[in-house]
């Protein structure tokens, strides 16, 4: 039988992340939380069977087996407990809380409760993340020193239809929100633990920070350099890892959310269409591209209906979102003009 389960939201994250990747796995749409009428019919298009409500409390009484929250940073908190204190196994688009008090009141309850809960960390799913730890577990590069890590666009104009850009910090808006906990955890999957050492959190357009550049330093010795940015005219790598034998670089993101944009799913679990990002070596002037590994985000969705089902490990843990909160908060109080 499928897992029933519920989702906060049907904006960009609701509808063209979570909702399509747990179509894919198998999970029963069961009922949507939202109070926006073009949205509500949005889901009435998606999942004609779908129980649409407007308060979370009429969302948590749906007979679920799990519910994801997708909605604004705001309401992170207050929805995520109010489905743990129901008994409902979580999950919780990231961030899970705006800064680290609110992240660890999350995770408190769960604790308490006994209802287990999780962060959507999705990029450790990306072609990219997956070549990484592939290529680093080979050691073909040699000692690691150095990671460039980058979600850089050029928007110079701010979207004054969206939350993120236009939001004050303190109600969840922003670049270091947003992008920055792909950007860390990622890094913490690929090099271990960490500490920040610098930080600049700016805004260039006038409205949230736009422009956040971390760094870290690994208990493993590796320095990663963090951008998430909407003001680079001439965005640089995707990744770039340099070892002591070569160097692994890839520029561009994979197809993942341009196929879920695009109303695509991955049936069964898997996608049909090809999800690898472009790879090389570099060696100074010699260059070899190697074959990236697929990416694949339902991964994450597969590995939650095991844990729910068989008691297995959830795939992002508690620990490691903690961890994230926290340089976060460091980042905000050293590096931010905002």
């Amino acid at each position: 039988m499928s897992l029933r389960v519920g989702i906060a939201g049907y904006g960009l994250a609701g509808r063209y992340f979570h909702a399509p990747l747990l179509k894919g796995c198998g999970y029963e749409i069961a009922a949507v939380l939202t109070s926006n009428a073009t949205r509500a019919a949005h889901v009435h298009e998606d999942f004609p069977d779908a129980v649409v409500v407007s308060t979370m409390q009429e969302l948590i009484v749906q007979r679920l087996d799990l519910v994801v929250v997708a909605s604004a940073n705001i309401v992170h908190a207050e929805q995520a407990i109010a489905a743990l204190d129901a008994g409902i196994p979580t999950v919780v688009d990231k961030p899970m809380g705006r800064d680290f008090n609110e992240t660890k009141r999350i995770i408190d309850v769960a604790t308490q409760t006994g209802v287990p809960v999780s962060t959507f960390f999705n990029r450790r799913w990306d072609s990219d993340a997956l070549t990484i730890k592939r290529v680093l577990a080979s050691g073909v590069l040699g000692d690691i020193h150095r990671m460039d890590s980058r979600f850089e666009r050029f928007r110079p104009e701010v979207n004054t239809q969206s939350w993120r850009e236009n939001m004050s910090a303190e109600d969840g808006g922003g670049q270091l929100l947003d992008l920055q906990p792909h950007l860390i955890s990622t890094a913490l999957d690929w090099f271990g633990n960490a500490h920040l050492v610098t930080a600049t959190v700016r805004s260039i357009r006038g409205a949230a920070d736009d422009d956040a550049v971390l760094v870290l330093r690994h208990d493993s010795g590796v320095s990663s350099y963090l951008s998430a940015s909407a003001v680079v005219g001439a965005p640089g790598p995707r990744i770039r890892i340099l070892g002591s034998k070569g160097a692994l670089v890839i520029n561009e993101l994979d197809p993942q959310e341009a196929l879920l944009r695009a109303g695509k799913f991955p049936e069964g679990g898997a996608w049909s269409e090809p999800t690898t990002s472009v790879a090389h070596i570099h060696r100074g002037d010699q260059v070899e591209e190697i074959v990236g590994e697929p990416g694949n985000y339902a991964l994450f969705y597969s590995a939650v209906a095991s844990a729910i089902t068989n008691g297995t490990s959830w795939p992002i843990s508690n620990e490691d979102a903690l961890l994230v909160a926290q340089i976060i908060d460091q980042a905000r109080k050293i590096g931010s003009d905002v």
